[in-house]
């Protein structure tokens, strides 16, 4: 059995670290990250966004040639991950004796770790790995917003424990978005702005799956999606109008229930019929 250790720090630390255990080429474009790699014990690419201080995407695709241990350590701005398996299974434990839980193809995770405690990924030998990570962090220096969201993802997704772990039911509509981020044919800033958007999708549904109030405790979010996509629509000659629709929807929604709530007032049923 291979094992390996992972030091905590910036995304150039993170993927410096990675080069010298997988070996391989690193590109780096703008705030892209790809790693790609082929020895006598690993075959695959491990890619990256980096978003400021907002959050980070991971993809691995991988394959082992024997089994391997993989050690994370614990990272001060206490981020919380959300993790998709595409294929395989995804493995994972606190530390090297902690429990043992198991994500498999097409489930969500949630995780979050503030404690001493690594956090270990097993992979089985030759087995086709497929997984996403996306971490936000919830000590940030930001905007207002910034701070009220990640507070709340704190407050939800952690434990005084300091160590959380939540397995969901296979979500289709996550791995359907995930794809969607692969096949984005825009280059630049409006490459970068339509990842941005679809993450924060994939976010609202990692929570909508984890939290059934998730529309009034979750308002930034909307919030923030609707200001997002209409910086796109500056730059691209995008028709943008059917992942508009979605985030105005939503809007509308938790507009309504803050009226309702507040004022005992109830808007008209929205009749607008979203694309499939």
């Amino acid at each position: 059995m291979k094992k390996l250790y992972i030091n905590t720090g910036g995304f150039d630390a993170v993927f410096n670290n990675l080069k010298e255990s997988f070996g391989g080429d690193l590109l780096v474009t703008a705030n892209e990250y790809k790693l790609t790699f082929k020895s006598r014990w690993a075959t695959g690419s491990i890619s990256g966004v980096r978003f400021e201080k907002e959050m980070t995407y991971l993809n691995f695709d991988l394959t082992f040639n024997q089994d391997v241990n993989l050690s994370i350590e614990s990272n001060p701005l206490s981020p919380v991950f959300f993790v998709y398996c595409e294929k395989g299974n995804v493995v994972h434990s606190f530390g090297a004796n902690g429990e043992i839980k198991s994500l498999k193809k097409q489930q969500s995770g949630i995780m979050s770790n503030s404690s001493s405690i690594n956090s270990v990924l097993y992979f089985q030998s030759h087995q086709h790995i497929q997984f996403s990570l996306i971490g936000m962090p919830t000590v940030v220096n930001s905007s207002e917003n910034a701070i009220d969201y990640a507070s709340q993802v704190r407050r939800i997704f952690t434990h005084e424990s300091g160590n959380y772990i939540y397995i969901g039911d296979e979500n289709q509509k996550i791995g359907e978005k995930f794809q969607e981020l692969k096949s984005i044919p825009q280059q630049g800033t409006v490459r970068y702005l339509l990842m941005k958007s679809i993450l924060r999708e994939i976010l609202e549904l990692e929570i909508a799956q984890h939290s059934y109030n998730y529309l009034t405790t979750f308002q930034p979010i909307v919030n923030f999606a609707v200001k997002q996509l209409s910086e796109i629509k500056k730059l691209s000659n995008v028709n943008l109008t059917t992942i508009m629709a979605p985030a105005l929807f939503f809007k509308r929604i938790v507009q309504a229930k803050t009226l309702k709530g507040k004022y005992h007032i109830e808007l008209e049923p929205f009749n607008q019929k979203l694309a499939s």
